[in-house]
């Protein structure tokens, strides 16, 4: 039984790129958690969550950071939530998110080639 490794799983067995190169599938792996940070929209909002009071933000408390609709913004948290970079949880009406700082660590690590 092959057991496929979701993108932040990747980047947390990888070694730092300064010590050694990855392998295809390695790179393959971690490529939909860059991408899922690459676009402007969703940088802005991982640090908006990471860096706002108690670690985390409802939809409501990011809406007006952005010159977007509520459903845009919406779609580009749940991007980030299926790359594994936020969790959420439903409460009431709203959803709030929560960066996963384990990601954003070994991806600093997989970069920064500082070992944890």
């Amino acid at each position: 039984m092959h057991l496929e490794l979701t993108a932040v799983e990747t980047v947390a067995c990888c070694s730092p790129l300064t010590r050694e190169p990855l392998s295809e599938p390695e790179a393959e792996g971690i490529v939909p958690l860059l991408k899922a940070l690459a676009d402007p929209v969703r940088l802005r909002l991982m640090s908006l969550v990471a860096s706002h009071e108690g670690g985390e933000a409802c939809v409501c408390d990011l809406n007006d950071a952005f010159d977007l609709s509520q459903p845009t913004i919406s779609h580009h948290l749940k991007v980030l939530h299926e790359a594994g970079l936020l969790d959420r949880e439903k409460r009431g009406v709203w959803v709030y998110y929560r960066a996963r700082t384990e990601a954003l660590e070994n991806l600093a690590t997989l970069i920064g080639g500082k070992e944890q």
